[in-house]
């Protein structure tokens, strides 16, 4: 019975800390791109995005866990922080392992903003585009039931919304006329990066 508890709860904190990374990847794309209304101000997107990244934090710390104590994979401590580490399907644990790297990196780096400066956290905030998608190939390929119809939509969706939000970033006005500026030579190519907000994770 205890290692059923463990498994469904290694799965479970799974598939939210999946939602609750796409979710807060969506409000980080949308903020970054200054999307609001007057029903639904930025600084609310701004503040729902930072509470969602610190539950996120704590389902991943389950997830992790007590896939470690789980003794149907035998995980161990040194896998769940080594990438390819892991005797159980250690790629798409790997996979995962190095997710939570960058998503250690990007919550550390924002807890010492004021001390490593502003261009050091948004270049390390670059790395949510790569934590995220290695979150999904973790989803689909290391778990037991990761091709159950339910898991698949979940999966699906989460890539769904997160596509959205990247394509009306991508989109958006703002962004549009700041690249047509650099391209015709009337704005500053080096003040790009500081025009386009460094990723999903970002808010400021």
């Amino acid at each position: 019975m205890s290692t059923q508890i463990l498994w469904f709860a290694t799965r479970g904190s799974g598939v939210v800390s999946l939602i609750l990374f796409s979710t807060v990847a969506c409000l980080g794309l949308l903020g970054v791109a200054r999307a609001h209304s007057t029903a639904w101000p930025r600084f609310l997107t701004v503040q729902l995005h930072r509470n969602l990244a610190l539950v996120s934090v704590a389902f991943l710390v389950l997830h992790i866990v007590t896939a470690i104590l789980d003794p149907f994979t035998s995980l161990g401590i040194a896998a769940a922080v080594i990438p390819l580490a892991s005797s159980y399907r250690p790629l798409p644990v790997a996979l995962g392992v190095i997710s939570v790297d960058l998503a250690l990196a990007i919550i550390i780096t924002s807890l010492l903003r004021d001390r490593i400066g502003h261009r050091t956290w948004r270049l390390v905030h670059w790395a949510a585009y790569g934590a995220w998608p290695l979150a999904v190939l973790h989803t689909l390929y290391a778990g037991s039931d990761s091709l159950a119809p339910w898991m698949l939509a979940v999966t699906v969706a989460c890539v769904f919304a997160v596509g959205a939000c990247l394509l009306w970033r991508l989109t958006t006005g703002t962004n549009r006329s700041r690249l047509a500026a650099v391209t015709a030579g009337t704005a500053d190519p080096v003040a790009v990066p500081s025009a386009w907000d460094p990723g999903p994770w970002s808010n400021d």
